[in-house]
C-alpha cells in the first residue's frame, strides 16, 4: 500500500505518515497534490485510512475513521481529506420526499453540490454504514461528513443568501438539538412529511425567485404614484396655495419661528426652499413624470428616490390635508421600493413585514379601543352609510341580511388578526393569506372610495407570491424583460441587511406602542429619530366605528335672508344626488369635512380659514367645490349647519327619488362676514 504524507490532524504542524487502503486499487500518493490537512470531526484517533472511489488525478476521497468506529446524526463521526471537486450529498433514491427536496436543493445550489442516491454512491464510501445512508442524508465535504439536519443546513451554505440557516445551527444553543430531533421524527414518518410538504409547497418545490414579482410591483407602484400626484395636482393650490385654505408659506414661516433651525429636521420638506404656487404645482407635475418613468422602467431607482423625497415634502406642506394613513403608507412603501431595485430578497421580506404590520395593527386597534360595535360584531351595520365617501354600491351593501353583516365583521377581524400570520409561512399558506386580504380589499373598493389606499394594499400582496406563481398570468415578453433586468449584487444584500436591522426593530416598537403606549428601551430613540421621515409608521384604521353620520352644510347669503348651499364634489349634500365613484382620486377637502363634522370648530380650526376664503371668493378654494352659488360677487355672510344623514330606505327611495334623508339640524358655525375676520385679525 502506498504511503501518504501530510500534517497532523491535531495541530497541523508535525508531519505524519499513513497507509491508504484502496480495496485492490493501486493509487500512487507520494507527493500527491490532492492530499491536504486532515481535520478531525470527533475524537481525533488515527486508526485507518481509506481511499474509496476515483483514480489519481480525479475525484478522490480519503476517510479517516475515528476510534469509536461509528457515525451519528449531525456532524458525523469520520475524518476526511477530500480532493473532490464538489461536495456530495448522498440521499435515499427510493424515497419520494427525499427526491422532492433534493430537486429543490439542486435548483438552489446551481451546480455547487453533487447529488447522488446512496443506492449508487454507497459502494464508493464503504466506511459509512449502509444503515446511516438509510437513516439520514449524508453530506460529504472537505474534512467532514454531515448527517441529518446538519447536512440539510450545510447544503444551504452553498446557496447564495441562505447561509444563515447553518449559522443558526452551529451558533444558537439548542437549535442543533431541536433540528436533529425534528429531522429524526419526520424521517421516521416520511409519508406524513410528504403530505405536509405538498400541502404547504405544492406538487413541486422550486427555488423562490422574485425578479418578476419585483418588476410587476414597481411598474404598478409607478401607476399609484402617478395617480397620487395627479390627484394632488388638481387641488393643491386650493388647499395650501397662496390663496388656499392653509397657505404652506405661512405654515413653514410659523414653524421656523417656533423651532428655529431644528424645524428643518422636524419637517423635512423640499418646500422650505420655495413654497410658492408655482413650486407647489410644479412638484405635482414632476411627481407625475417621475411616476411615468417608473412605469416605463427608465431610471427607476433615481426616480423612486425623487418620488419619496417629493411626496414626503407634500405631507408636511399639506398639513391637515395630507395627514392620512395612506399617505404615510405610500411614503413607507416608496422608501422600501428604492432598495427593491437592487434585487435583494431581504427587501421582499421587508415588504411582507410592512404588510403584516399594517394589517395586524388595523385589526388590533379595533379590539384595544373597546368599541362595542367591533366586540359585538355589528360594525358593518353602520360602516357602509357612515363611512366618509361611500360608492353607489354601498347603499345596497347596507341592506344586506343581518347574518351576512355580522359574518362580514367577523371575517374582517379574522383576516386582519389571524390570516396575516400566514404571510410568513410557506408558499401555499402565503397564497391563502393573499387571497384573504385581496378579497377584503376588493369588497372595500366596491363599497367605499378610499383613493389609492386599497389599491396599494392589494399591490403589496404581490410579495406573497413568487415568480412561478405569477408566470402564467404574464406575457412571455414581459417576463423575459423582467428577468433580463433583474440585478444581483452582494453589496445590495449587505445594504438590505443593514436596512432590515433598522426597519424591523422600529416596526416592532411601533407594534409595542400600540399595546403599551410606550417605546421599547433603546429602540425608542431610533424610532423618534426616524419618525419625521415616515419610513416606519404607526397604523390602525377604524379603531372606533361611527354610528351616526353628521354632515356639515355650508351656506352663503348676500343679504342675510336668502341662503344658498355650497355643494361639494363628492361628499353627501343634496338629498337626491347619488353617491359617486372617485377612485383613485382623493378629494381631500371632502374627506376633512367628514372628520370636522365628528367634532366642533375647535377640533378643526382650519374650517375658519375655509369660511374666510369663501367670503373672499378665492378661485382656488371655489375650484374644490362642485359649484359656486355666487357667480358674481362673493357672499356677504356665511354659516354652517350640521345634519344627521343616512341612506334613504327603499320605500322612500322609490317614492321620492332621494338617496339620503337628513334631520336633527344644529348650528355648526355661526353667521359671519368678512368684517368679522378683519376685526379678528386687526386688519382694515
Amino acid at each position: 500500500m502506498p504511503l501518504v504524507q501530510g500534517r497532523s490532524p491535531r495541530n497541523g504542524r508535525a508531519p505524519f505518515k499513513a497507509i491508504i487502503s484502496t480495496r485492490g486499487r493501486q493509487v500512487k500518493t507520494e507527493n500527491c497534490r490532492y492530499v491536504r490537512n486532515f481535520v478531525p470531526s470527533c475524537c481525533g484517533s488515527q486508526r485507518s485510512l481509506a481511499a474509496p472511489g476515483g483514480q489519481h488525478g480525479s475525484r478522490f476521497v480519503i476517510l479517516l475513521r475515528c476510534s469509536i468506529h461509528c457515525i451519528k446524526p449531525g456532524r458525523g463521526g469520520y475524518f476526511r481529506a477530500v480532493s473532490q471537486e464538489l461536495p456530495i450529498l448522498v440521499y435515499d433514491g427510493d424515497c419520494a420526499i427525499c427526491r422532492y427536496w433534493v430537486a429543490y436543493w439542486r435548483e438552489l445550489t446551481q451546480g455547487r453540490v453533487d447529488y447522488r442516491p446512496y443506492q449508487d454512491a454507497a459502494k464508493d464510501f464503504p466506511e459509512i454504514p449502509l444503515e446511516a445512508f438509510q437513516r439520514a442524508i449524508q453530506l460529504i465535504e472537505t474534512g467532514r461528513v454531515y448527517s441529518g439536519a446538519a447536512a440539510a443546513f450545510r447544503v444551504l451554505r452553498h446557496s447564495p443568501g441562505r447561509a444563515a440557516w447553518w449559522w443558526c445551527y452551529s451558533r444558537i444553543p439548542g437549535f442543533a438539538a431541536l433540528s436533529e430531533w425534528a429531522y429524526a421524527f419526520l424521517a421516521r414518518r416520511r409519508g406524513l412529511l410528504n403530505r405536509m410538504t405538498k400541502l404547504l409547497w405544492g406538487p413541486a418545490l422550486h427555488a423562490e425567485r422574485y425578479a418578476l414579482v419585483s418588476w410587476i410591483f414597481l411598474r404598478l407602484f409607478g401607476v399609484i404614484y402617478v395617480s397620487a400626484f395627479a390627484s394632488l395636482g388638481v387641488q393643491i393650490l386650493g388647499l395650501v396655495g397662496h390663496d388656499g385654505i392653509l397657505p404652506a408659506a405661512n405654515y413653514f414661516a410659523a414653524v421656523h419661528r417656533a423651532y428655529g433651525n431644528p424645524a428643518y429636521w422636524k419637517l423635512p420638506s423640499l418646500f422650505w426652499l420655495n413654497s410658492s404656487d408655482y413650486a407647489l404645482l410644479a412638484g405635482t407635475v414632476a411627481g407625475v413624470l417621475l411616476g411615468l418613468l417608473v412605469v416605463a422602467d427608465r431610471w427607476t431607482r433615481p426616480a423612486l428616490m425623487a418620488l419619496f423625497a417629493l411626496y414626503l415634502s407634500y405631507i408636511y406642506a399639506g398639513q391637515e390635508f395630507m395627514s392620512f394613513q395612506w399617505d404615510s403608507l405610500l411614503v413607507e412603501t416608496g422608501f422600501l421600493a428604492i432598495f427593491l431595485t437592487a434585487g435583494s430578497k431581504i427587501v421582499v421580506w421587508l415588504f411582507r413585514w410592512l404588510l403584516f404590520r399594517y394589517l395586524f395593527l388595523a385589526g388590533i386597534v379595533k379590539l384595544l379601543s373597546g368599541d362595542a360595535t367591533w366586540r359585538n360584531l355589528t360594525a358593518l351595520d353602520y360602516h357602509f352609510w357612515t363611512q366618509p365617501l361611500p360608492t353607489p354600491l354601498a347603499r345596497y351593501a347596507a341592506q344586506l341580511p343581518q347574518w351576512l353583516l355580522t359574518g362580514g365583521t367577523a371575517a374582517t377581524l379574522i383576516i386582519e388578526l389571524g390570516s396575516v400570520f400566514l404571510i410568513f409561512m410557506p408558499r401555499r399558506l402565503r397564497a391563502a393569506a393573499a387571497c384573504c386580504v385581496l378579497s377584503l380589499q376588493t369588497l372595500i373598493v366596491l363599497t367605499g372610495n378610499y383613493n389609492f389606499f386599497n389599491l396599494l394594499s392589494m399591490l403589496l400582496c404581490v410579495f406573497l407570491f413568487d415568480d412561478a406563481a405569477l408566470r402564467r398570468l404574464i406575457p412571455a415578453r414581459l417576463e423575459s424583460r423582467a428577468q433580463y433586468r433583474a440585478p444581483t449584487s452582494r453589496t445590495a444584500t449587505i445594504i438590505a441587511a443593514v436596512l432590515a436591522l433598522i426597519v424591523v426593530p422600529v416596526g416592532v416598537d411601533r407594534v409595542w406602542q400600540t399595546f403599551t403606549h410606550k417605546d421599547l428601551p433603546l429602540i425608542g430613540v431610533l424610532t423618534r429619530a426616524l419618525a419625521p421621515f415616515s419610513i416606519v409608521n404607526p397604523y390602525g384604521l377604524f379603531a372606533v366605528m361611527t354610528i351616526t353620520r353628521p354632515e356639515i352644510i355650508i351656506e352663503g347669503s348676500a343679504d342675510g335672508q336668502v341662503w344658498r348651499e355650497y355643494v361639494f364634489r363628492y361628499k353627501p349634500g343634496p338629498l337626491d344626488r347619488a353617491a359617486k365613484w372617485n377612485i383613485p382620486h382623493q378629494p381631500r377637502l371632502d374627506w376633512e369635512m367628514w372628520f370636522a363634522a365628528l367634532g366642533s370648530v375647535r377640533d378643526s380650526p382650519w374650517i375658519i380659514s375655509l369660511m374666510e376664503r369663501l367670503l373672499e371668493g378665492s378661485p382656488p378654494v371655489l375650484g374644490l367645490l362642485d359649484s359656486n352659488p355666487f357667480n358674481g360677487a362673493p357672499p356677504k355672510f356665511v354659516r354652517a349647519w350640521s345634519y344627521d344623514y343616512r341612506f334613504a330606505d327603499p320605500r322612500t327611495r322609490a317614492l321620492t327619488g332621494q338617496w339620503w334623508i337628513r334631520g336633527d339640524d344644529r348650528l355648526y358655525f355661526p353667521q359671519v362676514s368678512l368684517a368679522d375676520f378683519e376685526l379678528r385679525t386687526g386688519t382694515h
